[in-house]
């Protein structure tokens, strides 16, 4: 297979596609369009079903362990976390960069979703003094985003030590029809989760999560006191 032929999805008889090797039954040619789309976007063709989840929820909750989640970072933390690839061009980095900064115009949007993240304190400390201006900017605006009406911050203070959250990153979207979808990422991509039974378990883990997060008002005063620490 050709470095193109990896990149770009290939219709094959009776509708079916191959994609980065893998081929996929696609009744109707459904998933040609979407990956046909995907790449218009500028996304990976595993991101596309989340990414419609999101423009189309009218909740979102999203726990992170690791990292200021993505819809709540500054241009310049988010520039910082994509250089850490250091297998992707300095062109790359800008354009994922400006996928990014576009996929958050859905916190501002009309019809806007309620957003809710929950997120460790060892992610707004986590830096060196060489990003110390990053850090204060960064959350600078996470503070910012949470005194919007619908935005909340609940930030896991390190008081906090073992529980399930831990084990990985996830997020949920409620559509309109009152259905939840999760999604999981990891090193290689994400994965979309719509069945029941795995939702399930998915909101009753952020139920657990949100539980050992502060209060809104008393996360927003951690962070304050976490961006004077950066000052």
């Amino acid at each position: 297979m050709t470095a193109v032929e990896a990149r770009h999805p290939r219709e094959l008889r009776g509708g079916d596609v191959e994609h980065a090797g893998v081929r996929v039954t696609a009744a109707g040619g459904l998933l040609m369009s979407l990956l046909k789309l995907a790449e218009r976007d500028g996304q990976p063709s595993w991101f596309r079903p989340w990414l419609e989840a999101e423009r189309q929820a009218q909740q979102l909750r999203t726990y992170q362990p690791t990292l200021v989640p993505g819809l709540l970072q500054t241009e310049n933390y988010a520039r910082a976390m994509i250089r850490t690839d250091d297998l992707i061009t300095d062109d790359e980095v800008e354009r994922r960069l400006a996928v990014r900064l576009d996929r958050q115009s859905i916190l501002s949007s009309p019809g806007h979703p309620k957003y809710i993240a929950v997120i460790e304190e060892s992610v707004l400390r986590r830096a060196d003094e060489g990003y110390r201006g990053l850090m204060a900017e960064q959350i600078a605006h996470l503070i910012e985003c949470a005194e919007r009406p619908h935005i909340g911050i609940h930030i896991v203070p390190t008081s906090v030590t073992m529980h399930v959250g831990l084990v990985g990153p996830f997020a949920l979207a409620r559509g309109a029809d009152g259905g939840w979808v999760g999604h999981l990422e990891n090193q290689l991509g994400g994965v979309v989760v719509d069945k029941d039974e795995d939702v399930a378990i998915l909101l009753s883990r952020w139920e657990s999560v949100r539980s050992e997060a502060l209060p809104r008002r008393q996360s927003v005063e951690l962070m304050k006191d976490v961006m004077t620490s950066w000052s």
